[in-house]
Order: C-alpha cells, then structure tokens, then sequence
C-alpha cells in the first residue's frame, strides 16, 4: 500500500465514494419502481442484466472457471437473492433512509454469525458496535410514523421487520462468502451469485407474485436499469478497484457512507422527514457500522504514530 501514488489512492477512494452514493441511493430508486413494478420481478431484471454484463466484460475468467467456483457461486447467490428479495419487498412498506439503515446492520451482524459458525469469538469493538447498532434501531423505532412504532400501521412495522430481516440475511450472505470464497476467483463467484439470484427472481415472481396488471412505462423501466447497470454492475467493479488501492479502514468509512446517503436523497426529494428520534438512531446506527468495520483502526493507528514520534 505505500508504493500506492497519491494520486492513485485519491482516484481509488473517490471510486469508493461514488460506489457509497449508488448504493445509498439504490432503495430510493427501487421504492420508486417498485410502485409499478413486483419487488421479484424487479430483482430478475435488475440481477439478469447485471449478470450478463459482467458475464461479456469477465468471459475469460468465467470459461475458465472451475466446478467448485461456480457450485460455490450458486449456493451463495441464493443466500444473495432471500436477502436482497426481503429487502426490496421492505422497502415497499417502509421509507428508504430507515429501511436502509435498519438493513445495514448486516455489519454489526456478521461477527456474531461467524462466531455459531467458526467458533471465533467477536471482539470488544465488535460487541460495542452491537450496542450501538441496538439502540440504534431502538429510536429509530421509536420514531414511527406516529410518534412510536407501537403506534405505527402494520404495514410499516412490517417493512421495518423485513428490512431487519434482510439484514441478518445479508450478514449470512458474507459469511458464506468467507466460508465458501477462498481461493476462489471473486468475479467468478460474483457473475455465478447474479445469474443464480436473477433465476430464483423469476422463479418466484412468476410463482407468487401477480405480475397481470403491471403496466411498464419508460420511467420504472430507466430505473431499474440504473440499479442494474450502476448499482450493481458499475459499482461492483468500482469496489473492487477502489478497495484494492485503498485501505481497509479508509474503505470502510467511506462505504460506510452509504447510509447516509440513503437518508439524504428521500429527505431531500420530500419522501422522508426526519426527528430527533430518528437522527439519533441513524448516528448510533453509523457509530456501530464505523465501529464494526474499521475496530476503530484510523484513531489507535493515529495515536500510535504520534507515540512514535514523540520518543
């Protein structure tokens, strides 16, 4: 990393940075098309295009993959795809800014799920994060549509269950990546992750979901190809070239961005008011996510340095 020119970091953490917007303003644009379209269908369209994209830029890598990277890749595009479907079916009966909080507690999560699973135990800076984050999600419910959540309409309770829920699930989505994911070519395993969860989408839209009275008009259908090209495709590879030049703690605060942005865009385009509550509950909810990811790494190595020099 210290050979890294500075003009090299700077163009990396600025990639991270557009990477924070398009995620952050992702559930905003699904609300959006979700008001026509079924949260699944949305998914199979958003998935496939994204998949067949990356499957034209990164075909050398995928015809020379082997069995194991693409049985890999399917098994965790289905944790992928149970996540990103509660997600978006949430986000049709709650805001944007607090499903997208409330859905990033997956970083909080994670340790704790590796921890059944790997027998590792979560650190102070992990279980400190976890306190925050529950407290967090504390006023953000308390800041319900009318004062309270216990006061809220079902459908909004609701939302916010299955924007929790998409949170663990995503935190179990990482963890099979750690599990499943080593030594394995990651663009393989991310192609094989789309195309898995863009065919489950189908499989579930036309299963469940009444897709008859669905009238396509241009506006949801420019959505939905931002959130396929953009939030997914262009944001995949610029994560992955911005993190390979910054790091891992510069990464994570910046990523880490992504939930601001989600509260600001709906705040700002008058789809989202917010409290005292609910300000409170989304600083506490990013104090544990910066916490979770970094272990505070940018304020210790800091005054590591200074003790240094100070000898």
């Amino acid at each position: 990393m210290n050979n890294i020119s500075h003009r090299t970091s700077f163009l990396a953490k600025i990639a991270l940075f557009i990477v924070a917007i398009l995620w952050g303003t992702s559930l905003t644009v699904v609300k959006s098309a979700a008001d026509v379209l079924k949260p699944n269908f949305l998914l199979g369209v958003r998935f496939t295009i994204a998949g067949i994209i990356l499957a034209i830029i990164f075909h050398k890598k995928l015809f020379k993959a082997r069995k194991d990277e693409l049985t890999a890749g399917a098994i965790i595009g289905v944790f992928l795809f149970v996540a990103y479907s509660s997600q978006t079916l949430g986000v049709t009966f709650t805001t944007p800014g607090r499903s997208g909080f409330l859905s990033a507690s997956y970083c909080v999560i994670v340790p704790f799920l590796y921890w059944i699973t790997n027998k590792v135990r979560p650190d102070k800076f992990n279980v400190s994060a976890a306190i925050f984050c529950i407290i967090g999600i504390f006023f953000i419910a308390m800041a319900g549509e009318s004062g309270s959540i216990f006061n809220s309409s079902w459908t909004a309770i609701y939302g916010d269950a299955l924007a929790l829920l998409s949170g663990v699930l995503f935190a179990s989505h990482i963890v099979m990546v750690t599990k499943l994911g080593v030594g394995k070519d990651p663009f393989v395993l991310t192609i094989m992750q789309f195309l898995v969860s863009g065919v489950l989408s189908w499989i579930t839209t036309f299963a469940i979901e009444n897709n008859a009275g669905m009238q396509i008009t241009l506006r949801p259908m420019l959505e939905v190809l931002y959130l396929s090209i953009m939030c997914t495709a262009v944001a995949l590879l610029l994560q992955n070239l911005g993190q390979k030049y910054t790091d891992p703690s510069s990464a994570a605060i910046i990523l880490g961005c992504e939930s601001i942005f989600g509260v600001a865009l709906p705040v700002a385009l008058g789809i989202e008011s917010l409290t005292v509550k609910s300000v409170i509950g989304f600083v506490l909810i990013f104090i544990a996510i910066i916490i979770s990811e970094t272990k505070l790494s940018f304020i210790f190595k800091k005054k590591s340095e200074e003790a240094k020099n100070n000898i």
